[in-house]
């Protein structure tokens, strides 16, 4: 732990003496503090923790991820006081240090969210209904509004972001699994890559669609369902002012494969939300095009030949997209385990999570 934090302050290029030019409250003059609405409230934690209970009205920005001070300056203002805190904090006054550093006004909480608790004082946290039966991961825009990512099975994915509900490939059932969907909120878009099984369920749509759903897919699940809005390899759609989508190749080159997926025919998806740029392959092997897949926060790529790629592909596509979060997805029985060891020394933090 000890090693942990000096690195740290060597992240936030901060010394571990001398002033530290910011002021320290206790959860009283904490809460005098926050209750003018010119302060800006930070919690420094990881998003996990902050899901699991913050202070209400907090931005979340995790001080341990690289680039905690730059994305910070991007997103609080430098007229106004922070104030910030954390578990315990620690955290919160290696991150006051930094932003003191940049010319910030800045307040910690002495004792973080441990103290405020003890002291009686409120959090809220997000529901747990559905994060006690699918993993659920955060990230946050870069204006600071979160994006969770539901990991349902193998290629569906539900994606929750500003009030707006997205659901990719969802399925009823596959295997011995099957998703509640009914039990989930309507889709205000709902995204499908090509007409497989394990992709293109005619239930699910009904169950998640809604007076405004709006569903985007190829020119074949159109015609089998009768409507949707269909994108073709290489066509954009700007969804909301903050949204938008574009439809990328995702088709096999393996000799004997290409049946599976024929170039041309299906689609995988860039979409973004708020500037941050989320990559769903679809089934796909590693194909040339991924060289122009740029600037990708977060990645789901598929693993399970002869459907998609081997675990080598999938290194070597990482290597060209270059995502700084990577899931593999689609993975079926294979072996993934090995995948975040070969991608260490990428840059390319790799999230194994339950997308068999």
């Amino acid at each position: 732990m000890k090693k942990f934090f000096t690195s740290l302050l060597a992240l936030l290029g901060l010394a571990a003496c001398g002033q530290q030019g910011y002021e320290n409250a206790d959860v009283n003059g904490f809460a005098a503090q926050i209750a003018d609405p010119d302060v800006v409230l930070l919690d420094v934690r990881t998003a996990k923790e902050f899901d699991e209970g913050h202070l209400q009205n907090a931005v979340n920005i995790d001080v341990t991820q690289d680039g905690f001070v730059e994305k910070a300056k991007s997103m609080l203002p430098i007229d106004k006081t922070i104030a910030v805190y954390c578990r315990s904090g620690k955290r919160s006054a290696l991150a006051a240090g930094g932003l003191t550093k940049e010319g910030y006004k800045v307040v910690n909480l002495k004792g973080g969210i441990i103290a405020w608790k003890e002291a009686g004082k409120p959090v809220v946290a997000e529901s747990p209904s559905e994060d006690d039966t699918y993993e659920v991961d955060s990230f946050t825009t870069p204006s600071g509004k979160t994006v969770k990512f539901h990991a349902l099975v193998h290629a569906s994915i539900r994606i929750e972001y500003d009030g707006k509900e997205i659901q990719i490939d969802p399925v009823t059932k596959l295997g011995e699994k099957t998703i509640d969907l009914a039990a989930m909120p309507k889709a205000d878009y709902l995204f499908i890559t090509h007409e497989h099984f394990d992709h293109f369920d005619t239930t699910a749509i009904q169950l998640l669609s809604g007076d405004n759903t709006q569903l985007v897919t190829n020119q074949r699940c159109a015609e089998m369902l009768g409507y949707g809005t269909v994108m073709a390899n290489g066509d954009m759609l700007r969804l909301a002012n903050d949204i938008t989508l574009e439809a990328v190749p995702a088709y096999n080159t393996t000799e004997g494969h290409q049946q599976f997926h024929p170039k041309g025919r299906d689609n995988g998806f860039i979409l973004t939300l708020d500037g941050l740029r989320i990559y769903i392959a679809g089934d796909t092997e590693d194909i040339p095009e991924m060289a122009e897949v740029k600037d990708i926060d977060v990645a789901f790529m598929p693993c399970n030949q002869p459907y998609t790629m081997t675990v080598e592909q999938l290194v070597n596509a990482a290597r060209v997209v270059k995502p700084k979060v990577l899931f593999p997805y689609h993975y079926g029985q294979t072996d993934v385990s090995g995948i975040p060891s070969q991608l260490e020394n990428d840059g390319v933090e790799v999230r194994i999570r339950h997308y068999e």
